[in-house]
């Protein structure tokens, strides 16, 4: 369990593509304090597990239905991400309660400075949006944000994958920008997004009442 509250950022040193499987190794010097092989860190918002150590570097193995729900597919060498090491008992809930379980990606579709604010704006899936709500948590490559106007587009505005979409808003501080991805990644990019379990948790009862009426 991990809480959005990003340690820092990495680099990719190695990516090696097989067949549904993927190699990757990571330098995260100075940002994991105790690693052990078997143990989880947040790339990008995804848990992922130690296999090896080689010094500062961490080797994962990533397998298929990580790299289809996940930007993991397109990573490449010299690529930066954004790096969480697990909640531990006695930890601040800094963010909110982050599983490191994504469930698809967005895309960037505005990227807009207001004075020292930034305002970031993301385009979803139909059906990954039904679960962002206004105000609710959500984590992007792995940072735990506040969602701002979630509004449904037609498809000839926005995206030729989906049949409808749904684009939010979020807003960041300079320090977000500055420790995360988010500070390097433009329009066209993508990222990883996580719901809030909880809403997911919600939003799924529902639909299940939905269906038994």
């Amino acid at each position: 369990m991990f809480t959005g509250i990003i340690k820092g950022l990495a680099t990719v040193i190695a990516v090696e593509n097989r067949e549904a499987f993927q190699v990757i190794k990571i330098n995260a010097e100075g940002l994991v304090a105790k690693p052990v092989i078997g143990g989880s860190v947040a790339v990008n918002g995804v848990c992922l597990t130690i296999v090896a150590i080689e010094g500062s570097v961490f080797v994962f193995e990533v397998m298929q239905e990580t790299l289809k729900l996940t930007t993991f597919e397109h990573v490449t060498v010299g690529e930066k991400v954004n790096i969480e090491t697990p909640l531990q008992m006695g930890d601040e809930l800094g963010g909110h309660l982050v599983q490191g379980h994504i469930d698809g990606t967005a895309e960037i579709i505005e990227k807009e400075a207001q004075g020292e604010n930034t305002r970031v704006r993301f385009w979803v899936s139909a059906e990954l949006g039904k679960s962002i709500v206004q105000k609710g948590s959500i984590a992007v490559d792995g940072i735990s944000l506040t969602v701002c106007d979630p509004v449904a587009y037609p498809k000839q505005e926005v995206s030729s994958t989906f049949p409808q979409t749904v684009c939010f808003d979020v807003w960041l501080l300079p320090l977000t920008l500055e420790r995360t991805t988010l500070g390097i990644k433009g329009v066209g990019d993508r990222v990883n997004i996580e719901v809030d379990y909880l809403m997911k948790a919600v939003m799924s009862r529902v639909e299940n009442l939905r269906l038994r009426t």
